[in-house]
Parts: structure tokens; sequence; C-alpha cells
């Protein structure tokens, strides 16, 4: 069986790239600058990571065009502000940064969908996969997706939204009985997968934030911190949209998105305050 997964094995090699920090960048800092960011302090900001100033402004007119920014003058400078588009869409993504990453309960049950969809309309039928894939469904069979049962919702709102109500079954309920529940995880999900995307995670920002954890938040310099803040979480933010949240017991014992949570959760709260005064120093007048 072909693992949706498998597609973005190269997700756990990630680079920082001027689209992804771009994005990263709006998502952890524009929303708590009145959701608008000076040209030019996006340029600096992003300079400091390596992005060159071309790369990033053809970064920022590609996130006008997909309807993400506006350009909008404040105190006579020239900037870009945040669409209600692309408020919804980040909180969205915080949603699944942040909280979709914790264990589904075994006794809460899945939810399966199914779906038959005609060949004149194979385009939505794509697109439904790659929703689903984007939800964190499992492919369990030809026509076949799973969840944790809390995804229902989610579900729904995405079949309604592409018209197929007609086209899908989707049913909440517990395993009761055939092959082992490890077996048809490891079948549905490519796990080892997304296990080394946690690790390479790990491997990648754990040694350099070791120096950085023995120093107190208020002596970090503020460049510093904003570097190594925004290179984790730009590598992070990939990872729990693609983990389902199973529940434990059907993971291996030495899973390796727990420490790697431990790990961004540390980064974060450690270098939030040197990384936000950077911004602030960046889009200050």
């Amino acid at each position: 069986m072909d693992h949706p997964s498998r597609s973005r094995q190269a997700t756990r090699m990630h680079s920082n790239t001027s689209r992804t920090l771009l994005v990263t960048l709006l998502g952890a800092f524009a929303r708590r600058t009145g959701d608008w960011l000076p040209i030019k302090g996006i340029v600096a900001m992003l300079e400091v990571l390596g992005v060159d100033e071309s790369s990033t402004r053809t970064g920022v007119s590609r996130l006008k065009k997909r309807g993400w920014l506006l350009p909008e003058k404040r105190d006579g400078r020239s900037g870009y502000r945040l669409t209600e588009h692309a408020q919804t869409t980040l909180a969205t993504g915080d949603e699944f940064i942040w909280h979709s990453r914790q264990p589904a309960n075994l006794s809460d049950g899945w939810c399966i969908a199914t779906f038959s969809i005609p060949e004149q309309h194979r385009a939505k039928r794509h697109l439904l996969r790659s929703r689903l894939a984007s939800l964190s469904f499992g492919n369990a069979g030809q026509g076949v997706w799973i969840a944790p049962a809390r995804m229902a919702e989610e579900a729904i709102a995405v079949i309604d939204q592409l018209d197929l109500m007609a086209n899908t079954n989707l049913f909440v309920g517990r395993h009761a009985g055939g092959q082992e529940l490890s077996h048809m995880v490891s079948e549905s999900w490519d796990l080892e997968d997304i296990h080394a995307g946690y690790q390479h995670f790990l491997a990648r920002h754990q040694p350099g934030f070791q120096a950085l954890r023995r120093r107190e938040p208020a002596d970090i310099e503020s460049q510093e911190g904003f570097i190594h803040y925004m290179r984790a979480l730009d590598d992070w933010r990939v990872l729990p949209m693609r983990d389902p949240g199973l529940p434990r017991e059907l993971l291996r014992s030495d899973w390796a998105g727990d420490p790697a949570t431990r790990l961004i959760e540390e980064i974060v709260t450690h270098l939030d305050q040197a990384a936000f005064a950077f911004v602030e120093r960046s889009v200050a007048p």
C-alpha cells in the first residue's frame, strides 16, 4: 500500500527556505505586531536567516497573490497587513502545530471515511484525498481513510466544503476485531518516516540549544535567540501536521515525538523573549 507520507519523506530533511521562513515569521510574530510588518523589517529579519532581499520580496509577492498580504502604509512606512484569510489560516495552523500532536485515547475509537467518486469528478476525488491526508488521515485501503475519532468533525467540514456528502460515508466507532491494531496503523501511516522526522529535528536543534538553555532568557542576545527560534520553529511546524496523534499504546516505546515535543516547547519558552525583542527592534520606526 502506498502511504501519502512517503511522497513527503524529504520533509525530515527539511531545510529552511525563503518561502517557509516567511510564513513562519508571519505566524510567529505578525499577529503580535498589529497584523502588520514593514517591508524593510521583513527583509532585515530574513537577512539574518540567510535569505537575500530578492528572495524575500519574491516570497511576499507570492503571498500577495495567494490572498495573504495586503500592502498598507503605517506612519509613512510601506508594509503589509495580514488578510482575514491569512489570519484564519495561521490560526488553523496553530491548532495543528500546538494541539493536534497530543495522543488520542484508544477508548475513543476511530473515524473511518469511505468514498466513491465518479471518474468525471476525479479532480474533486484527488482534492478530497489531499485534504484528508492534510488532516492526518491514514490510507487504509482503496477509498478508505482512517483517523482517531476526534477528527470526525473536521473531516465532515472538508467533505461538505467539497460538496461530496452524497459520495462519502463517515463512521465513528471502536475496533471490534480483526487484525491487530498495531498492524493496521503501520499499514495506514508511515510511522517510521514520521518518527525519523522527529529524530532529525532533535539532532538538528538539541545540540545548539544546550548552550542557550544554560543562560537566563534575559541574557540571550536578541538576534541569536531570533535565529535559533525561527529555524527551530520552521522545521517543527511541518511535523505535527503529519502526525495523526495515535494512541500511545500503538506507537513504538521510544517514539521520538515525545522528546521532540519537549524540545520545541523549551525552545519557544526560553527564546521567545529574545526573539520578540529582535522583531520589535526590526519593525520599529
